[in-house]
């Protein structure tokens, strides 16, 4: 029998511990006579959904040499490599002026890093630590921008100043600071403006006024305006590079069962007055089963393309490298994280799809798979970034990596 690395034994450990504090906090809760988690609220009370759990995450960083690129599978043509390690929860990517790419991370880390790349090695640089959730992260004029459920601070002049950062600038501190769906995706817009959602703060409930929304506001935090309503919780959007149009992903309901509702991929065709139909509807044709009564499903926006059941879909970029083949042009390119709560897990890839032009997708196919196996997580991505040379990196969460894909031909 082969000897299993010591770094995989504490992985295993920690991950059977966090999976048994995870299993056993709603009873713990309820022993408590405390709220249960959010995530819990809707669970099945028997059966095989009541085991399912949020996927715990690891503590420490897969080392490199057992990342698992080797697993990972792509068009003829393409390559995976390992671009970066050691980044724990690597969650939203953004590239700076100077070559820079940053990276958020979520609930584990609470960090910024700063990855450089000196000569073919990656150099990570924590640039920022002990932050709430600070998944939101967009790189403007010199100026890294980062957004927790609560505020939006600014670091000027920061790729001058990565190893002594600036004290950040308060750009607006009225977000509600919730967790549940709190953690942010921000990107500014072709009109200048930033973008920033503000997710609902359950699994599913009424609307409640400042949630279910993307709203932008000027880059001093000012002129708030909402662009769309109904919209569950989206941790990724880009903008059409030919319209301008804004593009998001969806998260849907959980718990509604196993191979419903879908993910979905939307297009924003009428800022301000688009109602993607949240909490009454879900994948633009399902009616919620306690909200729905009496709603319309066509009334509200129609999704552009369902992405899946519970398939986590996050980060999202339209190409505009020069790299990949040229079918790939303005296609948008999609992180599934895959799902927790269904009893088979999926997805954990790269999707792309292509726009037909008439605000709907033309078709998705998978660009990156393999990372499901024996029914268990090889890795899960978050986010997709295009390169200035035209590759794209992915970031993995759950082994605290980052991936390049890079195409030299068939």
């Amino acid at each position: 029998m082969n000897a299993v690395p010591s770094s995989c034994l504490k992985r295993g450990v920690w991950r059977t511990l966090a999976l048994a504090l995870a299993l056993t906090v709603p009873a713990l809760a309820s022993a408590a006579d405390e709220e249960v988690p959010f995530w819990a609220i809707g669970m099945p009370k028997d059966g095989p959904g009541k085991t399912l759990a949020p996927v715990p995450s690891y503590p420490i960083p897969t080392a490199a040499d057992q990342l698992p690129v080797a697993k990972i599978k792509l068009p003829p043509g393409f390559k995976a490599e390992v671009w970066a390690s050691n980044i724990l929860d690597a969650r939203g990517m953004r590239q700076g002026d100077k070559g820079t790419v940053f990276v958020s991370s979520l609930f584990v880390a609470g960090k910024i890093y700063a990855v450089q790349d000196q000569g073919g090695k990656r150099e990570v640089k924590t640039i920022a630590k002990d932050l709430f959730l600070p998944n939101g992260i967009e790189f403007h004029k010199g100026s890294l921008f980062v957004a927790t459920p609560k505020d939006i601070t600014r670091y000027d002049n920061i790729e001058a100043n990565l190893d002594n950062p600036p004290k950040p600038v308060m750009i607006y501190d009225k977000l509600p600071g919730l967790v549940p769906h709190g953690w942010k995706f921000i990107k500014i817009g072709p009109d200048g403006k930033l973008y920033v959602p503000t997710g609902a703060p359950c699994n599913i409930c009424d609307r409640t006024d400042g949630f279910m929304q993307i709203a932008k506001m000027n880059l001093d935090g000012s002129n708030v305006e909402v662009v769309a309503k109904g919209v569950r919780n989206t941790v990724g959007f880009d903008f059409d590079p030919k319209t301008g149009d804004l593009w998001y992903t969806n998260n849907g309901r959980d718990w509604l069962s196993e191979d419903l509702p879908n993910d979905t991929l939307n297009r924003v065709g009428k800022p301000g007055k688009d109602d993607f139909g949240y909490p009454y509807c879900h994948q633009g044709n399902m009616a919620d089963p306690q909200f729905g009564w009496g709603k319309d499903c066509s009334e509200f926006t129609q999704p552009a393309a369902m992405t899946g059941p519970h398939a986590g879909t996050l980060g999202m970029r339209f190409y505009t490298g020069k790299m990949f083949p040229a079918k790939y042009q303005n296609a948008i390119f999609m992180a599934r994280h895959g799902p927790w709560n269904r009893t088979k897990k999926y997805a954990a890839d790269i999707m792309v799809a292509w726009l037909d032009g008439k605000g709907g997708i033309a078709k998705m196919e998978p660009f990156m798979t393999g990372l499901v196996e024996k029914n268990e997580y090889l890795g899960r991505p978050v986010d997709v970034l295009v390169l200035k040379d035209g590759s794209m990196l992915v970031s993995d969460d759950h082994n605290g990596a980052i991936y390049r894909i890079s195409y030299k031909g068939v």
